[in-house]
């Protein structure tokens, strides 16, 4: 059997290697950001949660492998700490790794994930008293304990309340300089060493910059333009360009925003009882023209950044195209872009709001002369639409709040809707079930689905559906060099990381990481510049000690 199981590794990744797709045209990367895999949410500008890396495969395809204590790294930082955003290298030739939370910002050691400095953020919250391990401890264990489902229920439903309520600056960058910009509630803040050219110097806060009153909402997004500007929205639908030394800045809102906008969050407050479905409510991404493609709640937007301004004009390339919206919330996932020639066909990707989501692809700049409107598109501009059903016709809901994982031509998403809910339970509520507790058997959600462009034909398919697989709440992530899709997945009521054949939707194995410390709550999984897998959890940071093969 062990050799079975060395050969089947050998096997795939070989397969891996040599028989993945090949994108032959460069990546745009942005030079402002700093230089490696993952400066900004997401990875990079364009929002794809993907690298051209190898990545590992576990050691057994069909039983998994579970990890030991040292197989693996993890460190306690607090709750909120979902992504990490890796530096570029110092003088001494060496990276770190950066991440921020509700209670404090973190810098990490890039090899060993121990803590180099840390940022106190009571000052945000002056009136709160902030968490310490001990809670978090008796929080997870809570989360295991299956005896009473009930209480179970009740244990997540207080753990959301008492950590993960009125988060922001959930979206950050981190630039050339190694400047780590938030954007919280009412301002944008930026965070930097106190010495530069050392890992080790200590933190501070290097500038704030408020919000004028004339700028309605909260921040939710961050991304930068060409030209090393910070791009930000509110869930107002207002647009700021904002320098990095916040001399000066540029806002406007966006079309519809000033008619919709304040009325849609107000009702969205009552119904939903939070603040999560602005008008705007996920991040956006950003092309090397200037284009800046965000949502709001029934419409794409491409708004174009010139150096100056904002334009919304069809003359500079800028458009708003409606998409599908049968919940009336919109869609809960940042935009995603598709496609690096120039001359080929180029997308943006998002998942609309319906109730049952569908991929969607919108042409990104000029739509071709005989292109004609798709059956049950509210928009000439949409190129594809594929429901995210996992092979079920028969679902009724399934809605997520997961950028769509794009990869050459693919895009894909999960299932985060919880299998079952108890009746006693209000549906708003039920996302927390497949976030919190999505290890418990009778809340296991299943299924990713795969949609691909096939540019001969000018047709969006399904590529493949994988029903055997659980991602209840991460944001999936794409190794091209080892063509591999890695989730964060469980299997008898345990947390995993699982690998997935990019090409096929097969399960090349999986990574057993164990209790409720590894549950990765909404965050990604990533590799590092090493390609080794790093994600953020409930209240840490985890690293698998695995190379590529």
């Amino acid at each position: 059997m062990e050799g079975n199981c060395a050969l089947h590794s050998f096997v795939f990744g070989f397969l891996g290697r040599y028989c993945r797709f090949v994108d032959v045209y460069e990546r745009w990367r942005n030079p402002f950001l700093a230089d490696s895999e993952n400066p900004i949410a997401h990875g990079f500008c364009d929002q794809r949660d993907s690298t051209h890396l190898s990545g590992p495969l576990p050691s057994s395809r069909e039983n998994g492998e579970v990890l030991e204590k040292n197989d693996y790294q993890y460190e306690w930082l607090g709750p909120g700490h979902f992504g990490g955003l890796i530096s570029g290298l110092y003088p001494d030739g060496k990276r770190t790794i950066w991440s921020n939370g509700r209670e404090q910002i973190v810098k990490l050691d890039y090899e060993t994930l121990e803590t180099l400095s840390t940022f106190d953020l009571s000052r945000e919250r002056p009136d709160e008293v902030f968490s310490n391990r001990s809670e978090w401890e008796d929080g997870i264990a809570d989360l295991d304990n299956f005896d009473e489902e009930e209480e179970l229920i009740n244990s997540a439903i207080g753990l959301a309340a008492r950590f993960m309520t009125g988060l922001d600056g959930v979206y950050s960058l981190l630039d050339v300089d190694h400047v780590l910009y938030l954007g919280r509630k009412e301002g944008v803040v930026a965070y930097a060493e106190a010495d530069p050219s050392d890992r080790s110097s200590p933190l501070i806060e290097k500038d704030r910059w408020n919000k004028p009153d004339e700028i309605e909402g909260s921040f939710v997004g961050i991304n930068m333009t060409p030209d090393g500007r910070l791009v930000l929205s509110t869930d107002h639908g207002w647009l700021v360009s904002l320098s990095r030394d916040f001399e000066n800045y540029v806002a406007v809102q966006i079309p519809g925003a000033e008619k919709q906008a304040s009325e849609h969050c107000k009702n969205m407050e009552i119904e939903k009882g939070n603040t999560a479905y602005g008008w705007v409510r996920t991040s956006m991404c950003c092309d090397e023209e200037g284009g800046i493609y965000l949502n709001s709640v029934d419409h794409l937007h491409r708004v174009v950044w010139n150096g100056k301004d904002f334009s919304f004009a069809d003359k500079d390339g800028a458009w708003s195209a409606e998409y599908r919206n049968g919940t009336g919330t919109g869609s809960g996932t940042t935009p995603s872009l598709m496609g690096d020639d120039p001359n080929g066909d180029r997308f943006v990707v998002i998942g609309d709001g319906d109730e049952i989501v569908n991929i969607t692809l919108f042409w990104r700049t000029e739509i071709p002369d005989d292109w004609e409107c798709l059956p049950n598109a509210p928009s000439r501009r949409i190129a594809g639409l594929g429901a995210a059903n996992m092979g079920d016709s028969s679902r009724e809901s399934i809605q997520t709040e997961q950028s769509i994982t794009v990869a050459g031509y693919g895009a894909m998403t999960v299932d985060n809707e919880p299998s079952t809910r108890p009746s006693w339970l209000p549906k708003r509520a039920s996302r927390l079930l497949s976030f919190f507790l999505g290890h418990y058997q009778a809340f296991t959600p299943y299924g990713l689905h795969k949609y691909e462009w096939d540019p001969k034909t000018a047709e969006f398919r399904e590529a493949w559906v994988n029903r055997e697989v659980s991602s209840p709440n991460s944001v999936p992530y794409v190794s091209i060099g080892s063509n591999v899709v890695y989730t964060c997945g469980t299997r008898e009521g345990k947390w995993t990381i699982e690998a997935l054949n990019w090409s096929t939707g097969e399960s090349l194995g999986h990574w057993v990481t164990g209790d409720s410390r590894f549950n990765t709550l909404g965050a990604g999984v990533l590799l590092d510049n090493d390609g080794r897998i790093v994600f953020g959890s409930i209240f840490g940071k985890s690293r698998i000690l695995r190379l590529p093969l």
